[in-house]
């Protein structure tokens, strides 16, 4: 079954780890996809790899922190297939390590630019189209660190707390108006994130972290976000799902 089926979505920072897991499920039920990702070399291999299993999908180079790209990507979407249905917003970074008192004022700015304000004027530009579709779902990917502290990180720990925030409100704005809203929360996750800066004890202590003693994969979250993508989730939104193999249960 093809559970977005002529749907048009779009997902920022789809070019690699978890972003690109969502496009290809997305391709997979049916969608057809707009790729974004600052990365043109990556985004346009998440369209390749789409177009190779038989799916629909275009690249469009966005930074997901200005709020100028994040309305043009909108248009761009409108003027090829002239409606936006699905959209996940992503695109995030983990900023610089230190505690709060010694953390770097540049590095607060990008860290809250990219990961809250980014998701603001993606949905800004967003909500407004679907309005005028008549109704669609927005998934906003946060982190288990919308919930719970990440020592020595605290300007992600702050933007995955406002994403939380900023879904509740637009669910509570826009419920009867056919758009929803919903935020996950991903615990632990194999991606380059974190591969392509931990050894492998650090991989296995993170891992310890979750009561399931592993890591997560990008495809489990990309499970989760393409049913709260879809009309199987049609009573769900304002929510917030931790999908973290238990990392926050204890």
């Amino acid at each position: 079954m093809s559970l977005l089926k002529d749907k048009v979505a779009v997902v920022s920072g789809a070019g690699s780890g978890i972003g690109r897991a969502i496009a290809e499920t997305y391709a997979r039920e049916g969608a057809k996809v707009v790729i974004t990702d600052i990365n043109e070399a990556h985004g346009e291999e998440t369209v390749a790899a789409i177009k190779k299993a038989g799916g629909e999908a275009f690249f469009i180079k966005a930074d997901s922190s200005k709020a100028e790209d994040n309305k043009k990507l909108v248009e761009a979407v409108v003027a090829k297939y002239g409606r936006l249905d699905v959209a996940c917003n992503n695109a995030g970074m983990g900023g610089p390590a230190a505690p709060t008192g010694e953390y770097d004022i540049d590095g607060w700015d990008r860290v809250i630019a990219l990961n809250l304000s980014g998701v603001f004027y993606a949905c800004r530009y967003q909500i407004e189209q679907m309005m005028k579709n008549g109704g669609g779902s927005i998934v906003n990917i946060a982190s288990i660190h919308g919930t719970v502290a990440a020592p020595n990180s605290p300007a992600y720990t702050a933007s995955k707390h406002g994403v939380v925030g900023l879904t509740k409100n637009i669910a509570a704005e826009y419920g009867q108006k056919n758009i929803r809203c919903n935020a996950v929360g991903p615990g632990y996750i194999e991606t380059p994130l974190l591969t392509d800066h931990l050894n492998k004890e650090m991989m296995e202590a993170v891992a310890s972290k979750s009561t399931m003693n592993r890591l997560g994969t990008p495809q489990e979250i990309a499970e989760l976000v393409t049913f709260l993508s879809s009309e199987k989730s049609s009573f769900t939104t304002g929510s917030y799902v931790i999908a973290d193999g238990g990392y926050t249960s204890i």
